[in-house]
């Protein structure tokens, strides 16, 4: 029936047969949410270590056992030059020097320990972190990945995880050691000369100073380097994935230059950063030689005058040294841990993003449908902000076992409306209907499990022929795939392969031309057996023949089943029992193809367009 259609010639000058009919454009906006703050992405953080709460125990306790040991040190060697060499005591030189070796040895041991458990913790925390991102981003509406971007969310899965991990593995070590090791060496400094230790007091504070300096400007220098690290990999994807569209059209010098430029970012990010970090260092430094050299001049005043004891100084300067040394572990730790908190932040936006599709409370499971579907004054935009919605006020009804197709200039919603169906979107107003079941009632397994779909962009995997065609039914039999395979009449050209069905696909099906894929697709789509069967844009790049071929036992398949076919080429679709005309997101006509001939000016258009000839 006709519903209404614009008359006149707007915009639908379909090139005969080899007019591209793609998706509508749509802005890849940003997540609008403030960021977590670095508290609350490291509390966040803290549940993926829960499993192993033992070792982050027992790590810090083989820390201490090394510690220890080292603490000795010192006054061990204090003994031996003051009471052993001093005193021409061969016998405690060797007792205490044995002493020294087996605490060191004692301290090997602590050490190895915390390195071997926090390598432990750190794995398994970053293997249940990146599980947990890969599994949120699975979980992910379209709407929400079309804003995160390919390229954002493979730094945050490899990089961000990454730095988190090394961070976990730092705090185990030297969040442990550092302050262990500042602690003791100042109560044993006080301990082995209190006059000489006033010069701690002189020197932590320009020292706690620089450190809390550092740590406030280093995180947002860090921050920026994974946000250039995003922008690297995402030109990297892009580049990579369509490397044969660079090389047609000879665009090599212009990738190298997209790549230049998110590279000298990325270097221009990370050396400021590294300046910074460069120029910190030096100046705690000269604090700790500076504390050194006023030890040796006061403390080898003191030994002249009889105040002090050589083993004394040599025990002093080292527990200062200790002192000032794990002050800057600290700092660098600290650089560490900024980095880590940005990615931290990074990993929990993705983590706290609730998809937009969401499971309904009380979804409906057991749900066997036949196929009708229907919208119900349906407008949806993929954008609140925009001025003009993708599609407005859409309203038709499908019968179960009916072929519906879909025509409409590129950017009139055609790819739009049919994504509701399986809700990959959900409508901003009206409803889509199931069986008079609105699909935002049932549970989403339920929903797709009944909705086969070729997409617009055909996506095979690595692996055999075999597999990618049983994608969606892991169970299905060889004759349930091979008969699959010859309705999308497949079968042939597999068989023609060196292995067949075994036959092992590149990556992105590399090694198949653009019609074998896209029939490849088509079979994987039926072998599911949906009750609904959408075919978006899916025989462009098949031959005329092919397509009827096609078309031809698709129906005899669908008797029970509804399909919905977007095409370019108007011969696909003269035999269906209804046509959709959108334009500019609007339903402007629904018909047969003589009916539309008659009655839509805009119909007869795209007919003339291309078949009017014949």
């Amino acid at each position: 029936m006709l519903t209404g259609c614009f008359h006149g010639r707007r915009g639908l000058r379909a090139v005969k047969s080899n007019h591209t009919i793609t998706m509508q454009d749509r802005p890849q906006s940003v997540n609008a949410r403030p960021a977590p703050s670095t508290g609350y992405a490291l509390r966040s953080m803290a549940r993926f270590l829960a499993p192993f709460w033992v070792l982050v125990l027992i790590g810090p306790l083989l820390m201490a056992v090394e510690v220890a040991m080292d603490l000795m040190q010192p006054r061990l060697t204090q003994t031996i030059i003051d009471q052993g060499i001093a005193q021409n005591n061969l016998a405690l030189v060797i007792r205490v020097g044995l002493l020294m070796v087996g605490a060191a040895l004692v301290g090997a041991v602590g050490g190895i320990g915390n390195c071997v458990v926090g390598v432990r913790v750190a794995q398994g925390f970053g293997a249940r972190l990146r599980h947990a991102l890969y599994s949120k981003v699975q979980s992910l509406s379209f709407s929400n990945l079309d804003k995160l971007g390919t390229g954002p969310l493979i730094t945050r899965l490899t990089s961000d995880v990454t730095q988190v991990q090394e961070a976990i593995l730092a705090l185990l070590r030297v969040m442990v050691r550092a302050p262990l090791i500042l602690v003791g060496s100042m109560i044993m400094a006080i301990v082995t000369s209190p006059k000489l230790s006033i010069l701690l007091w002189v020197m932590l504070p320009p020292l706690l100073a620089t450190i809390v300096l550092f740590f406030l400007h280093a995180h947002p220098l860090f921050l920026r380097v994974q946000e250039r690290l995003d922008r690297l990999n995402t030109v990297i994807q892009e580049n990579l994935a369509n490397v044969r569209l660079v090389k047609a059209f000879v665009r090599g010098e212009y990738e190298a230059g997209r790549f230049g430029e998110a590279n000298a970012g990325l270097a221009s990010a990370m050396t400021r950063a590294m300046q910074f970090v460069a120029g910190v260092m030096p100046q705690m430094m000269l604090i700790t030689n500076a504390g050194v050299v006023a030890a040796l001049w006061l403390g080898g005043a003191s030994v002249v005058r009889g105040d002090l004891q050589v083993g004394q100084l040599v025990a002093f300067i080292n527990y200062l040294s200790r002192t000032l040394m794990s002050l800057i572990r600290v700092s660098m730790l600290l650089m560490q841990l900024s980095r880590a908190g940005a990615s931290a932040i990074r990993i929990v936006e993705i983590l706290d993003t609730e998809p937009d599709v969401k499971e309904p409370r009380e979804a409906l499971r057991s749900f066997e449908p036949q196929g009708r579907v229907a919208f119900e004054h349906v407008t949806f935009g993929y954008d609140e902000d925009e001025d003009e919605a993708a599609l407005q006020d859409i309203t038709f009804e499908v019968e179960p076992g009916q072929m519906v197709a879909i025509l409409g200039a590129t950017g009139s919603g055609k790819s739009s409306l049919v994504h509701l169906i399986p809700r990959f979107y959900d409508v901003t107003e009206g409803r889509v209907t199931l069986d008079g079941v609105d699909v935002r009632e049932l549970s989403l397994e339920t929903l797709r499990r009944n909705i086969g779909i070729v997409l617009q962009e055909t996506v095979l995997f690595s692996g055999t022929v075999r597999d990618n065609i049983r994608y969606g039914r892991p169970d299905a039999t060889d004759e349930e795939v091979m008969a699959a395979a010859m309705v999308a009449q497949a079968h042939d050209f597999i068989m023609a392969m060196p292995e067949g069905y075994d036959t092992r696909l590149g990556q992105q099906g590399v090694n198949l031309s653009g019609g074998q894929k896209q029939r490849i697709a088509i079979a994987r789509a039926l072998l599911i057996q949906p009750k609904v069967l959408i075919l978006d844009d899916s025989t462009s790049s098949v031959d005329v023949e092919t397509e009827a071929r096609i078309s031809a036992a698709l129906r005899g398949l669908m008797k029970d089943r509804t399909v919905f076919l977007i095409a370019q080429r108007v011969s696909t679709v003269l035999t269906a029992d209804k046509i959709l005309v959108l334009d500019k997101g609007r339903l402007v006509a629904e018909g047969p193809h003589k009916e539309l001939l008659t009655t839509c000016p805009l119909y007869r258009d795209i007919y003339d367009s291309q078949l009017g000839d014949d």
